[in-house]
């Protein structure tokens, strides 16, 4: 799966989760260019069209919703006949993981989770989803503390599969007894399994466990949880009783609304009386039950999956071994199992045994003086450091301080005692209380150009793990190089956390903005406004008028940033160029024009009489020498030889011939 793109946009990176129906995958959005979660539905419930029906339906649903403590659905689609989500990208680790690791969390923490996950329950019943796989594997914890509840409306849509077979989806661990039994859900189911988050966060321990998933699900239907204080004696009482109400077996017992639980969880945190419905009525006595040996804890996958229906109290099972699911607690109005007298009477002589040598030895430890001056000691974990020293010296109890580093517990709260609370001490005793001074903090390795790798290398052996944020482009830091890091370098930051990091598409490069045509003054400023340098260059163009770009380079190219753009700004047409003119002085008339016309002239012929220059000959030109433009006239004057002898206009009679004349007249 790794490097398939989807949609075109999300590339996949690697594979951080999976679960009972689908695989959850880091990758990169390559169109906005962020870290994006995705999940990819396995092929067995993409294949159902109900359930791909139901799906496309719930995944627009759960785009609409709202909320700090939702985690975003970005966009869903289907890809290669399998349906995809893509969800936001949440820094931290799941609840889960948090439990396994340090057991039972701070219970003042683990209220201000369950109030945050009210709020995105009251977000998500108020649109009429149902999320009905409320898990801690599904509870993100944020660097910050704050939490992020995932597969809003996916549930609802895993539901639509089974309709028809009655199956039950969900897991076993943490569904209510109703969608064990395949009934119908209300926002109720969701508030049971809250409960159930809260019970296993308060004491690192599930109410209810068993070998298979069928087993866990009649323990859901038919057995009364053991009392959370029965585990972790510590645990305030007014948090004990908000757990238990929302795991009551009714769903009209439990908390009316996800806002009502929250409300309750919120008056708790802040040290008011805690209401809850019916006045807590009916969970006195569930804490006062005598309770039968608790098993070990079988191993279990924590995974949503097909479970039958449980319908009734010992469905599917037969007559020899319904009664190993029968709970094994009784309230105080219910009859014990009856025991025969004999053996009450050993049991009776046992315990009084047991309860003289404990005394005995008690009174000698104590030297046989009386213990008037006696006080339990206050419970005071998960408290603040001020209100529980306040509480013990109030009580009459001195307080030694010491102060541990703690990667759960918030800076300045009390996370054990010795004496532990209830414990009766005499007053003047000291009471040694530790309080967590925060997350053991180390300095941040500086990741800055190292490539992903050797970050990786660098980082993992001083204890953090790195993730990638996003990708950006960058002048100074080459392609596939960390460019920057969330915590900076040596900042202080909690061993074994998360180092976020900023990878380097190298340098951007930019498309040119296209000025071809446009004026010097227009395409200057287009280009310097898009970030690159102008060279201009003047041209004589005769189809692009003056002032105009006639070409630029580079063009339809992408450049980086900065790059000079040349571009060639027309001068208009080219004037024709002065050349040489031929002196054809005294060549014949057909050989000067000849001459002139070749080199780029026109020519203009004149004649006039000569008695100097053969006819025929050129006598004159203008100009005669020099240069001018080409195409401009040059004048040459031919001759036409000397001018013929002109008659006398007013001649002299001759008198010989006047007289010959006249003589003959005569005659």
């Amino acid at each position: 799966m790794t490097g398939k793109v989807f949609s075109g946009r999300y590339e996949i990176k690697d594979r951080i989760g999976i679960g009972g129906m689908a695989e959850v995958y880091r990758a990169q959005d390559n169109t906005l260019g962020r870290v994006v979660a995705v999940k990819v539905m396995l092929p067995q419930f993409a294949a159902d069209p109900s359930f791909t029906q139901r799906f496309r339906q719930e995944a627009a649903a759960a785009a609409n919703l709202q909320s700090p403590y939702i985690v975003n659905v970005y966009d869903w689609g289907q890809d290669d006949d399998t349906y995809f989500i893509v969800m936001e990208f949440v820094r931290g680790s799941d609840l889960k993981t948090a439990i396994q690791q340090r057991g039972a969390i701070n219970q003042r923490k683990a209220a201000e989770i369950g109030s945050q996950v009210c709020q995105a329950l009251t977000v998500a019943h108020n649109q009429d989803i149902i999320h009905r796989d409320i898990k801690p594997q599904n509870i993100m914890v944020q660097p910050d503390g704050n939490v992020k509840v995932m597969d809003f409306g996916i549930a609802r849509a895993k539901n639509s599969v089974n309709d028809k077979t009655s199956a039950v989806l969900g897991t076993a661990h943490y569904i209510s007894p109703e969608q064990a039994q395949g009934k119908d859900l209300t926002a109720a189911s969701d508030i049971y399994s809250l409960g159930i988050v809260l019970y296993e966060a308060a004491t690192g321990r599930l109410p209810f466990d068993g070998p298979d998933a069928v087993s866990v699900a009649l323990q859901q239907v038919k057995n009364e949880p053991e009392p959370p204080s029965a585990i972790n004696p510590d645990i305030d009482p007014d948090l004990e009783d908000i757990i238990m109400v929302a795991m009551a077996k009714n769903p009209a017992d439990r908390f009316a609304t996800a806002n009502d639980m929250r409300l309750a969880l919120n008056d708790y945190l802040a040290g008011r009386p805690v209401s809850l419905p019916g006045g807590g009525a009916g969970f006195t006595n569930a804490q006062t039950r005598v309770m039968g040996p608790v098993a070990a804890p079988a191993p279990l996958v924590d995974s949503t999956q097909v479970m039958p229906a449980v319908h009734g109290a010992g469905a599917g099972m037969s007559p020899s071994n319904t009664g190993s699911f029968a709970p094994t607690t009784y309230r105080g109005d219910s009859k014990p199992p009856q025991k025969s007298k004999k053996g009450l009477i050993i049991a009776l002589v046992c315990a009084l045994a047991i309860a003289l040598i404990g005394g005995l030895a008690f009174a000698l430890s104590q030297g046989g003086a009386a213990n008037e001056g006696s006080e339990a000691v206050p419970h005071v974990v998960g408290k603040v450091q001020s209100e529980a020293e306040f509480e013990l010296k109030q009580a009459g109890f001195e307080v030694n301080v010491s102060r541990v580093a703690d990667d759960t517990a918030p800076v300045d709260t009390v996370i054990s005692q010795d004496p532990a609370g209830g414990e009766k001490r005499d007053k003047g005793t000291t009471v040694n209380i530790v309080v967590s001074q925060g997350p053991d903090t180390v300095a941040v390795p500086d990741l800055y150009n190292l490539s992903v790798d050797d970050a990786r290398k660098k980082a993992e052996a001083l204890g953090f793990k790195i993730v990638e944020r996003e990708s950006n482009y960058s002048e100074q830091v080459e392609e596939g190089h960390i460019m920057e890091q969330f915590p900076a370098a040596n900042e202080q930051a909690a061993k074994n956390s998360t180092i976020e990091y900023v990878v380097s598409r190298g340098t951007e490069l930019m498309s040119v903005p296209k000025v071809e045509g446009s004026t010097e003054e227009e395409a200057t400023k287009i280009l310097e406004d898009a970030g690159f340098k102008v060279e201009v260059e003047l041209k004589y163009d005769d189809s692009v008028r003056e002032g105009r770009v006639i070409w630029q380079s580079p063009l339809n190219d992408k450049v980086k940033p900065g790059s000079t753009v040349k571009i060639a700004v027309s001068k208009g047409p080219e004037p024709d160029p002065e050349v040489e003119v031929p002196n054809t002085i005294g060549s014949s008339r057909d050989s000067a024009k000849s001459t002139l016309e070749n080199a780029g002239f026109k020519v203009n012929v004149q004649e006039e009489t000569s008695s100097d220059v053969e006819k025929g000959k050129v006598i004159s030109q203008d100009p005669a020498g020099g240069s001018a433009k080409k195409g401009s006239t040059v004048t040459i004057v031919v001759s036409k030889g000397p001018a013929a002898p002109q008659p006398d206009p007013d001649p002299q009679p001759d008198p010989g011939a006047n007289g010959g004349q006249q003589g003959g007249q005569a005659a």
